[in-house]
């Protein structure tokens, strides 16, 4: 299956940024704007194409989520980094360590089943593991029905990054 994600990271960064009174207005906008978009196009994936695996990205962050539905499906997760999209600024604020105290806890929870290469930054790793508010999905399309499920995005008007893909094994393997 190919991963696809529907909203880009960074909401939870840049909200902490703003409570610290150091967001960027910019930044904070572009973030409250993603956050009133809707995820139902979920709801009309699933019926349609019969999707095996999705989840919303909140609280337990990208790395958080994932972890959980690669466990609840026996796979591995491969996730590309330089292909996963981010709000303006967030990778700056990340840069800046202006991390929320979930950061930590999702990162010490579920740190032990995600595996990086060793050229990720740590900044990087750690605003994986930073919750979101109203997140995007985390779709598993399988490959023959990939190319109708972006047809389908494209045509409702639908955001989304194709960031990995799900392979043999348990957990998350960043590259």
């Amino acid at each position: 299956d190919a991963l696809l994600l529907t909203k880009p990271l960074g909401v939870g960064i840049i909200t902490t940024a703003f409570k610290g009174d150091v967001a960027m207005a910019e930044h904070l906008n572009a973030a409250v704007e993603v956050m009133l978009q809707l995820n139902r196009i979920g709801a009309q994936l699933v019926p349609q194409f019969g999707l095996r695996g999705m989840t919303d990205i909140t609280g337990f962050a990208l790395l958080g989520h994932g972890c959980e539905m690669a466990e609840r499906s026996g796979v591995r997760l491969r996730i590309e980094v330089d292909k996963l999209p981010f709000l303006p600024g967030a990778r700056d604020y990340a840069d800046g360590w202006l991390f929320p105290g979930g950061s930590n806890r999702n990162r010490d929870h579920f740190g032990q089943w995600v595996s990086a290469a060793v050229d990720i930054p740590e900044e990087l790793l750690m605003l994986l593991f930073t919750p979101e508010t109203s997140g995007g999905l985390l779709i598993a399309v399988p490959q023959e029905k990939l190319s109708s499920v972006e047809a389908f995005m494209r045509e409702a008007g639908q955001a989304y990054w194709v960031i990995g893909q799900v392979e043999d094994g348990a957990g998350i393997k960043l590259v």
